[in-house]
């Protein structure tokens, strides 16, 4: 009887003991599974933390790289020697660098100055730098220009009434006409030059008819033309 109450009573022990055990166990997964919960997110963490670190590097870097070619940028520019350039804007969307030489060994302000010694004191006086700019632009030939200017309209001494009532600076015809004449107007000065080297550059010029030679037999009828243009051309040029 002791015998089996004995054995009943280990029985119910090994019971308990297999129990806690297991519930030992159960308890003892649960926490190893916490832990290793944790342990994962802190390493996102650390991943995450490692990412953004190399992130602020390379901006850094970056920025370190900007800075440093900038640094290098200005002390190029700080070490070499600066010469200002004055820009002079003439009509008809020229831009002409006035230390550069455009006409036999002239500036184009010296080019001006020459030519509005030429152009007198009159209606055109003070011209230069328009017709200038205007002919260097269209590859017009200057001294050419201003030679046939002073002999249609006699601006030499006096301009002529088509000059100075309609701004025609070329004798040229066409619409509108001065006066409902066949001779064209220009509602101003500035227009009447501009038109007229813009027709001796597409008329002329871009057609090969480059010298007063080839120009005269189209220009004027007279045959004495060439050489009255000449003389003008060498008193420019001699001004």
């Amino acid at each position: 009887m002791l015998q089996k109450t004995f054995e009943v009573t280990n029985l119910k022990r090994e019971k308990l003991i297999s129990s806690v055990l297991a519930t030992l166990g159960i308890v003892m997964i649960s926490i190893a599974l916490v832990i290793e919960q944790d342990n994962g997110l802190q390493q996102d963490k650390v991943i995450e933390t490692k990412n953004s670190t190399i992130q602020l590097k390379n901006m850094a870097t970056s920025a370190n790289n900007i800075i440093n070619t900038e640094s290098e940028t200005t002390e190029i520019n700080t070490s070499a020697e600066v010469i200002p350039i004055e820009m002079e804007v003439a009509p008809a969307s020229v831009i002409i660098p006035p230390r550069i030489e455009v006409y036999e060994g002239m500036t184009i302000d010296e080019l001006a100055e020459k030519l509005n010694r030429s152009l007198g004191t009159g209606y055109i006086a003070g011209k230069g730098y328009l017709i200038a700019s205007q002919c260097i632009e269209k590859g017009v030939d200057p001294y050419v220009a201003v030679a046939i200017m002073l002999h249609e309209t006699g601006c030499k001494y006096n301009c002529s009434t088509l000059v100075k009532t309609c701004n025609n600076v070329g004798g040229q015809k066409g619409s509108p006409g001065c006066n409902g004449g066949s001779y064209k107007a220009f509602a101003t000065l500035d227009d009447g030059i501009i038109g007229f080297i813009d027709n001796l550059q597409r008329n002329y010029y871009s057609r090969g008819l480059n010298t007063i030679e080839k120009i005269a037999p189209k220009y004027a009828a007279s045959s004495a033309w060439p050489t009255k243009i000449r003389n003008y051309v060498d008193q420019i040029r001699a001004s």
